[in-house]
């Protein structure tokens, strides 16, 4: 198919139905398939996507809203990804163009690869932070005691939104909600009966990436990593704010070893709402 043709084939939403194109495009690009992941956002948020003529997609990405349905506070970009024999023909720019234009002046963030971080440039984000991929089998220490952590019931919901929405800035019941089926674990961190800090644990791939960490402080973060360890014989994966400093050489000090680095950019906004010191790690860095 000439190359023109892909510069003005339509950019449609996605649904459920796309979820093997869009696995099979992670494969492609030398991604794991992911499909748990690509399942939740596609429900959670909205996909993109160009079809190719010849089956399947050739680029798609995934866009979460934050606050109202109408008006949201913020948006969420993921998953920006285009075939590899489709690659350097400016798809991954018209996609990210069209989704800025959809969102009007909804501010926007992602996090970016150094390889990506160009392109986004070029299209107005800046870096406002950086985190650091972490990954590895957790190895407790017998000597640490920490404070006592439970998994979450339904009962505890109410109670996560607003903590979620208290440190997040802003609604994120659609995100939350969902937790609980997309997530092999959510525990919850107390003290005077008031919950303050949860954490889930889901499963992509071989591993149990840790996300969404929300703690009112580095050790309520640590009795949760350590908590979900606990229950899971699987390698762990998260991504930090480079600024917990403290969790970053507690959690290396226990078998996780850092694996990357993704910059942390806005388009709209100079930084992200919400309170940065309660919020650890993101659900997942395609989704914030």
């Amino acid at each position: 198919m000439p190359t023109v043709s892909l510069t003005s084939a339509p950019i449609r939403r996605l649904t459920l139905r796309d979820l093997t194109a869009c696995a099979d495009l992670s494969e492609n690009r030398g991604w794991p398939r992911e499909e748990h992941k690509w399942g939740f956002l596609l429900t959670a948020g909205r996909g993109y996507g160009i079809d190719d003529p010849e089956g399947g997609l050739v680029g798609a990405c995934v866009v979460t809203d934050y606050g109202p349905r109408e008006r949201p506070a913020l948006g969420a970009i993921g998953m920006v990804l285009v075939a590899e024999r489709h690659a350097r023909q400016g798809i991954g720019r018209r996609m990210m163009r069209h989704v800025i234009e959809e969102m009007g002046t909804t501010p926007l963030t992602l996090h970016a690869t150094p390889n990506g971080r160009p392109l986004y440039e070029e299209l107005g984000f800046k870096v406002t932070g950086r985190a650091e991929m972490l990954r590895g089998h957790f190895v407790p220490d017998a000597t640490e005691t920490f404070m006592a952590t439970r998994a979450a019931t339904a009962e505890d919901l109410p109670a996560i939104l607003r903590l979620d929405e208290e440190v997040f800035g802003t609604d994120r019941t659609h995100i939350v909600t969902r937790l609980p089926a997309f997530a092999d674990q959510l525990r919850v961190a107390e003290k005077g009966g008031r919950i303050t800090g949860y954490a889930a644990a889901w499963p992509n791939m071989d591993t149990h990436v840790v996300g969404p960490l929300i703690a009112q402080d580095t050790r309520t973060a640590e009795a949760l990593i350590a908590s979900l360890a606990a229950h899971t014989d699987r390698p762990l994966r998260t991504d930090i704010d480079v600024r917990h400093e403290e969790l970053l050489v507690w959690a290396k000090d226990h078998g996780l070893a850092s694996v990357a680095f993704n910059a942390v950019m806005t388009h709209g906004i100079t930084e992200l709402p919400g309170d940065w010191r309660r919020r650890f790690a993101p659900v997942t860095v395609a989704a914030g």
